[in-house]
């Protein structure tokens, strides 16, 4: 049987959010199975906790948000695909201010965290949301569809009117080992003339070519230059992971995507919850899944009523 899991023991990590530009520290404590995901703002008289879910995000403007009675926690999304990508159910979230950390732009930092700390499979079962018929949602030039599948799937089609970025296309398996070596470690992008006007505007105030990618005119400005030679690609694949996962369960579907960001991610899940007929929730016994639990194949019996 497939179980749910948490950490072993807390971690803690700090830094500067990327819009506010404000140091926060984050601590991920143990649940009890059946939490889910938990921010706390600790700062707060008295502190106000927000579920991680689909139904509590109250922005979706360049990062993720999530509030409840006036509180926020912003730009969640690298956290929250890391704890996806590690296979954490249930989790404290312990913050001191508005914004999650930006790290170093990518979610490897919190995957080495994670991983320190150990990770402990819990004794209730795990639910996965199956995709029985494909839900579409369409604005403008961008789209994104999911469809069944026997695994959780992404594939990202990216395409920007710059020469330095263009068109990228990636798709891949969602597995703890794939995650960590393939998606944790790509940063977030911005091109200069952008950034620039953010930060005139506000936002971005945390930005620095030490946690993100920096594209100009005629190149990369980081003179490490890139981790990978798709990137960008690979960073939409890792918000994607993380926006996805305020669905509230481990999705068992293949999510294709074309020149999405978050407020397309969140309008795919709610549309998703919304037409029950298009997918169902199941738990995994060993009779009926003798595989690795994640990623996890579809027994048949599950695509047959799709």
């Amino acid at each position: 049987m497939a179980f749910q899991k948490t950490l072993k023991n807390k971690t803690v990590f700090s830094g500067v959010g990327l819009h506010s530009g404000k140091e926060t520290i984050v601590t991920l404590r143990p649940a009890e199975a059946g939490t889910g995901i938990v921010f706390h703002r600790i700062d707060l008289t008295p502190p106000v906790s927000i579920e991680a879910s689909a139904a509590n995000v109250v922005n979706t403007r360049l990062s993720t948000t999530i509030g409840r009675n006036g509180a926020v926690v912003a730009t969640i999304e690298h956290l929250m695909a890391a704890l996806r990508g590690c296979d954490i159910d249930n989790l404290h979230v312990d913050i001191d201010g508005a914004e999650v950390p930006i790290m170093d732009g990518s979610a490897v930092r919190f995957v080495e965290g994670i991983r320190e700390a150990g990770i402990k499979t819990l004794s209730k079962p795990r639910k996965y949301l199956v995709v029985k018929k494909p839900v579409t949602v369409i604005d403008g030039d961008k789209k994104v569809t999911i469809i069944p599948s026997r695994y959780f799937k992404v594939s990202f089609d990216m395409s920007f009117n710059h020469p330095v970025v263009k068109s990228q296309f990636r798709t891949m398996t969602v597995d703890e080992e794939a995650f960590k070596k393939d998606i944790s470690s790509a940063r977030t992008f911005g091109f200069l003339a952008e950034v620039e006007m953010l930060k005139a505007n506000g936002l971005a105030q945390g930005a620095s070519l030490e946690n993100a990618v920096a594209i100009g005119d005629d190149g990369i400005l980081n003179k490490e230059g890139l981790r990978f030679e798709d990137e960008f690609v690979r960073h939409k694949i890792l918000d994607s992971i993380g926006d996805l996962s305020l669905i509230g369960y481990h999705i068992i579907g293949h999510v294709k995507a074309y020149k999405c960001g978050h407020d397309m991610n969140h309008k795919l899940i709610t549309d998703l919850l919304a037409k029950k007929d298009c997918w169902k929730l199941v738990e995994f016994t060993a009779k009926e899944n003798t595989a690795t639990p994640f990623p996890i194949s579809m027994p048949d019996w599950v695509l047959s009523e799709a």
